[in-house]
């Protein structure tokens, strides 16, 4: 255009403006000089489009000085203002300049309570959030559309209030994909990931078209889950659909598939990405590593290093314990060495956690201890927990009896600690302080937190707790049913005459 000698207007730019929150690394001040050259640096409709340009490319103090020379700011300005601060990462700053805003007379609109709404979120204001919600849409100041509506379901779910937000959803006038999508992630975030899955179902019920987030979101609950059969239809549902496999979503469908076991199938996925950055790696790393494959965890780490992808701490966590699995004591050594050394990355209270664990797991207890001294932060009981542990197995009673009277004076509701302190003691066959540390326990009234596990039977997540309320004849009788159930599938007919309620020969039976 400008080579066929045609002048921009103040329809141009903004145009040319809107295209940079699609692109990356590009700077929306090259078009700059020929806003002033052409003498448009003063129509608002131009202003605010810089405006909202410099913030989503992530120059908000850029975009803060237009502002601020803007000598006329309409409701429009101050919305791309502060939506630039929280996508920019500082949900506070877009806070204030709502409220300055609002001191300033300006009117908001549906738009610039979405972006308050967001900014609350970010910082789990519930309280303004439910302010917003009040004065602005209940009270019928905003209309409650869709984006409202969504905003209000993020803003509760990132706040903790899950009932709040589904109260919102029920009550939406209308409903689409992106507020089905902040309903199954915000259960996810809480660690509610079976109502998540049941949301989904609804969701595909009403027939609506899942997007990428949304199935981001529905991998990431079958993972905790270990829903593998949820997973692949997931999986299944992506290809089918032909939707594209990004990096966020190939790297939530590896970090299904690693944690439920199948190591095979997240390879596939990952050599089927078109690019990997750093999460996806991580993922693999840690996959590999909590899968007990030390070697394989750390080859991914060094085939990650030649292709250039620089590791963070989540990344050199993955491969230190892969070290701490593998009693790979060396390479954990030069791993932890060059975190500080060569990439200059402080280690956490986790890193230390692994080295210590794999110290003591190879018998260098004093080496363990030495390091938890030189930590520049108070040791977790973690720490000394899997210290302790190293003592347990290796037989170090001195040590294992102070550590175990630590822990238990730091945290002397922590049933765990109990039981490895007294398991030091049956070690070196002293009977009575056993003893006396499980009656000290029972005289507290702590309890064993109880084991949960969780099975997937056709599609259908179903956990187990623990418990003592049942009787030692209502075990065997329900081995009893197991057993016959077992048999019969075996042989295709039932067995009568098996009983296994003395747990006596029947338990052998069992295992046999």
């Amino acid at each position: 255009m400008r080579r066929n000698c045609l002048h921009p207007d103040m329809h141009t730019f903004p145009l040319l403006l809107k295209s940079f929150s699609k692109l990356r690394d590009q700077d929306p001040l090259l078009f700059f000089a020929d806003i002033i050259k052409h003498g448009l640096d003063l129509d608002s409709f131009v202003r605010n489009s810089l405006i909202s340009a410099l913030a989503n490319s992530g120059s908000p103090r850029l975009a803060r000085q237009v502002f601020d020379e803007n000598p006329q700011r309409d409701v429009i300005a101050w919305t791309s203002m502060i939506d630039g601060y929280v996508r920019n990462g500082s949900p506070g700053e877009g806070l204030e300049c709502f409220l300055l805003m609002r001191s300033m007379g300006v009117k908001a609109d549906e738009v610039t309570v979405v972006s308050a709404l967001s900014a609350a979120g970010s910082l789990c204001y519930a309280w303004i959030g439910k302010w917003l919600h009040g004065f602005y849409v209940e009270s019928g100041r905003v209309r409650w559309d869709v984006f409202v509506g969504s905003a209000l379901v993020d803003m509760y779910m990132k706040c903790g209030h899950s009932d709040d937000a589904r109260q919102v959803f029920d009550e939406m006038p209308t409903r689409n994909v992106v507020s089905w999508s902040c309903l199954v992630a915000g259960y996810v975030q809480l660690g509610r990931c079976k109502e998540a899955l049941l949301i989904f179902q609804d969701m595909l019920t009403d027939n609506l078209r899942p997007n990428s987030k949304t199935l981001t979101s529905v991998l990431t609950a079958c993972a905790q889950l270990g829903a593998l059969d949820q997973g692949k239809w997931v999986h299944a549902y992506i290809d089918r659909n032909l939707i594209e496999l990004n990096s966020i979503l190939g790297t939530a469908l590896i970090d299904m598939y690693v944690k439920c076991g199948c190591i095979n199938e997240a390879c596939f996925v990952f050599d089927k990405l078109p690019s990997k950055g750093l999460y996806t790696w991580t993922a693999m790393i840690n996959g590999l590593a909590m899968n007990g494959d030390a070697l394989g965890s750390l080859s991914f780490f060094s085939r990650m290093m030649c292709s250039g992808v620089q590791p963070n701490k989540v990344t050199f966590l993955g491969a230190l314990s892969a070290c701490s699995h593998g009693g790979l004591v060396e390479e954990g050594r030069k791993l932890f060495d060059e975190m500080r050394d060569k990439y200059h990355l402080d280690p956490d209270v986790d890193h230390y956690g692994c080295m210590v664990d794999l110290l003591g797991r190879a018998g260098y207890l004093e080496e363990a201890v030495k390091l938890i001294e030189e930590m520049p932060m108070e040791p977790s009981p973690s720490i000394w927990g899997a210290l302790l542990g190293a003592c347990v197995i290796h037989k170090n009673l001195e040590l294992g009896e102070y550590i175990g009277n630590q822990l238990v004076n730091l945290q002397p509701d922590h049933s765990g600690w109990y039981s490895l302190l007294a398991n030091v003691h049956l070690e070196h066959r002293k009977w009575d302080k056993a003893a006396s540390v499980r009656k000290s326990m029972k005289m507290k009234g702590i309890d064993k937190i109880p084991g949960v596990s969780w099975i997937e039977v056709n599609g259908l997540i179903r956990d187990f707790v623990t418990s003592e309320s049942l009787s030692d004849w209502e075990l065997c009788e329900m081995m009893d049913s197991v057993w016959r159930h077992i048999v019969s599938s075996i042989y295709d007919h039932k067995v009568d005459n098996f009983n296994i309620s003395g747990c006596g020969e029947g338990l052998k039976g069992v295992v046999l």
